[in-house]
């Protein structure tokens, strides 16, 4: 078992508090009158991305001794970057347009990339109290952090209390395909209409943020096509949480799976199937 994978076993539920910790500082926000701020590439940030930051960064430098590469931290040169092995990947809050829309569909995330591939991932939906990870070689998971319910303080209490993903849902015969709630595209549409050509029932479902890869992994979504800007912070614990039920991220031009630490962090269009 690869040494990465053995860190996280022994450091799941310190991973597990440390979303729900984040989750928590932001649950805060959104219950007050927030300002938002435009940052360079005229994306918005709020307190709530600020506040998840520190409490994620702080968190993760106790854990292996990794780099961290986070949305809201000073970007690294890829000289300096591109020695590296291991790192964490972190979007503190994921989906920030429907946290200020406040529909509830925004994530926590939170990644392990191993030589360029993500290796462990971990999405949290602060609203609803959902949680789900994923580790190569072991599988998707979703756990209910929501309530009163007491945090597991063992990697096997965690699994006990999980549910393996896939879930079945009864669809067949049926095709849903997830789209992006904020970035329509007229490629999306003609992904669709050519899907609709080979099945008989195609459903299109939509949601924000990290949701979509959730969705894909609990068996309610057959495909995500994305066909909008997104980052390697955007996708990496997404990616693994898919792998691990046996579907692939692949770049849409070349159909290769899609890799990570990349001279320029921002992502290819996608397909997840």
């Amino acid at each position: 078992m690869p040494v990465s994978v053995l860190i996280i076993r022994n450091n799941l539920p310190y991973l597990l508090k440390l979303a729900l910790d984040a989750g928590k500082a932001i649950l805060e926000v959104y219950e007050t009158a927030f300002s938002v701020e435009l940052k360079d590439d005229h994306s918005p940030l709020t307190l709530a991305d600020k506040r998840s930051n520190e409490i994620l960064c702080s968190g993760l430098a106790n854990i292996g001794g990794f780099p961290i590469l986070s949305e809201e931290m000073k970007q690294i040169p890829y000289e300096e970057r591109k020695s590296w092995r291991s790192f964490w990947l972190v979007d503190p809050l994921d989906g920030t347009k429907e946290f200020i829309k406040r529909n509830g569909e925004f994530t926590v995330n939170i990644a392990l990339i191993d030589k360029n591939e993500p290796v462990f991932g971990l999405i949290y939906v602060p609203v609803t109290g959902m949680l789900y990870y994923a580790t190569k070689g072991q599988g998707s998971y979703s756990i209910s952090l929501s309530g009163n319910h007491t945090l597991p303080n063992s990697y096997y209490e965690i699994i006990a209390h999980s549910k393996k993903l896939p879930i079945e849902h009864g669809r067949m015969g049926e095709f849903t395909i997830i789209a992006s709630r904020s970035h329509p595209s007229p490629q999306t549409e003609a992904y669709i209409n050519n899907e609709k050509t080979k099945h008989e029932v195609v459903n299109i479902i939509s949601a924000g943020s990290s949701l979509k890869f959730c969705l894909v992994a609990e068996g309610k979504a057959d495909a995500y096509p994305r066909f909008a800007p997104t980052m390697e912070w955007d996708t990496g614990a997404g990616h693994i949480l898919v792998a691990e039920t046996g579907k692939k991220l692949v770049r849409y031009d070349t159909m290769e799976i899609l890799t990570y630490n990349k001279p320029n962090l921002l992502n290819p269009d996608f397909l997840v199937y």
